[in-house]
């Protein structure tokens, strides 16, 4: 999309917000340092899913983790949309976005009592409901200015309305109920909240992607932030402890299997998203837009961040030759498996074939669970690299003969 083309788009002159398209000379437009900015406060959140994980280290405490993820994940997704609807660099999205970051952190900062309130204080799980309120309000205001000149949009901002308003309201009446029943409440919440929202857009037409680029790099650059977190768990494991050699050998399997974890989505699958979301036309492309990353990416995260929850559980103990234990184990080994699940899902969607060492990957992983709850936790770290190094291995070996030259 040319710098014509942008400047004759709904929200674009006279006015009007303009969209991301090129720049002249026909650059594309890439994600601003405000919108990294802005991504700083979901860092927080995912090291705040982390925590509430290993500080509740039960399978009750990652689901209920997984779905404050899945909210706030969410909230991020309808803000990649806004930024590359409309240039953050102007007033109203910079002020609301501001607005945004600090609903956005105040959540994060009630994750530890999203479900269990903390003695003294506010009451933790109702400040979590009304923070991740505001922030779909903030969106859903923000979203309103974008579209003020773009009828279509418009149409698809009131379709989106009927998934917003019941999933928030379950949201806010699950932390008022407590217990058991809100977890369910914010499953149920959660669920017709993408349900709804993937119906929505089918039926709407009104999303679109303008930048193709500045589209595949924010969601890249989100991958990468979370990456991170598999790199601070290393060290939250072993912060307290003397270095030895066992933590140097524990450090560097924890990085490799980070690294490979990079290396699955960048080297592989990050450009070829790009340019398949390209070959498609408008309407096309917000369908795959959505499919691929908004849904799916949610799989890669999540695998990512259950990944460093075991990472820190695996470093807490590698100076021990004790077993590892289930917990560590499962966490490890499910999150690689989520993850590799995730990147098999995307290849699929934008048209890479069947990515059978991904899902061979995650079968891989998943039966070797029990052997790594049963050797020491540096032992389970070299596994768990060894079997993401050698998939990774084979599979740039396939792919090099498939494309050379015969």
């Amino acid at each position: 999309m040319d710098r014509a083309d942008a400047e004759a788009s709904p929200g674009a002159g006279g006015g009007r917000i303009p969209v991301p398209g090129r720049k002249p000379g026909g650059h594309p437009v890439r994600v601003t340092t405000f919108e990294l900015f802005f991504d700083l406060v979901y860092v927080f959140a995912f090291t705040q899913v982390s925590r509430l994980m290993a500080e509740t280290h039960s399978a009750l405490g990652v689901v209920q983790a997984l779905v404050v993820l899945s909210l706030l994940w969410w909230t991020w997704v309808g803000f990649s949309w806004i930024s590359n609807q409309a240039s953050v660099d102007q007033p109203p999205l910079w002020i609301g976005m501001t607005v945004t970051m600090i609903a956005v952190f105040v959540a994060a900062l009630t994750i530890p009592e999203a479900y269990e309130d903390l003695e003294g204080g506010w009451y933790g799980p109702l400040v979590f409901a009304c923070a991740y309120a505001i922030v779909r309000l903030a969106h859903l205001t923000i979203y309103a200015i974008v579209s003020r000149a773009d009828p279509a949009l418009r149409r698809q901002l009131l379709i989106f309305v009927g998934a917003l308003v019941p999933a928030v309201a379950l949201i806010l009446f699950g932390a008022l109920i407590g217990g058991q029943t809100q977890l369910w409440l914010w499953i149920v919440a959660m669920a017709y909240d993408l349900v709804a929202t993937r119906v929505g857009s089918a039926l709407g037409r009104g999303w679109r992607i303008p930048s193709v680029e500045h589209w595949a790099e924010r969601y890249g650059l989100v991958v990468i932030l979370a990456l991170g977190e598999s790199i601070v768990a290393i060290g939250v494991g072993v912060a307290a402890e003397p270095i030895d050699l066992p933590i140097i050998l524990g450090s560097a399997a924890a990085i490799v299997v980070s690294v490979l974890l990079w290396w699955s989505y960048f080297a592989r699958l990050a450009g070829q998203g790009e340019r398949r979301l390209a070959e498609r036309d408008e309407h096309a492309r917000a369908i795959l837009a959505a499919d691929a990353y908004s849904y799916t990416h949610l799989l890669i995260i999540a695998g990512i961040i259950v990944v460093a929850l075991g990472i820190e559980e695996a470093m807490k103990h590698v100076s021990e030759w004790d077993h590892l234990g289930w917990f560590g184990a499962i966490a490890l080994g499910v999150g690689i498996a989520a993850f590799a699940a995730g990147t098999a899902l995307f290849a699929r969607l934008i048209g890479d074939g069947v990515p059978a060492f991904r899902i061979g990957e995650a079968a891989v992983i998943l039966v070797s669970i029990p052997l790594l709850a049963a050797v020491p936790a540096l032992v389970a770290l070299v596994i768990a690299a060894a079997v993401l190094g050698l998939m990774a291995l084979a599979e740039r070996t396939v792919e090099r003969r498939r494309v050379a030259p015969s």
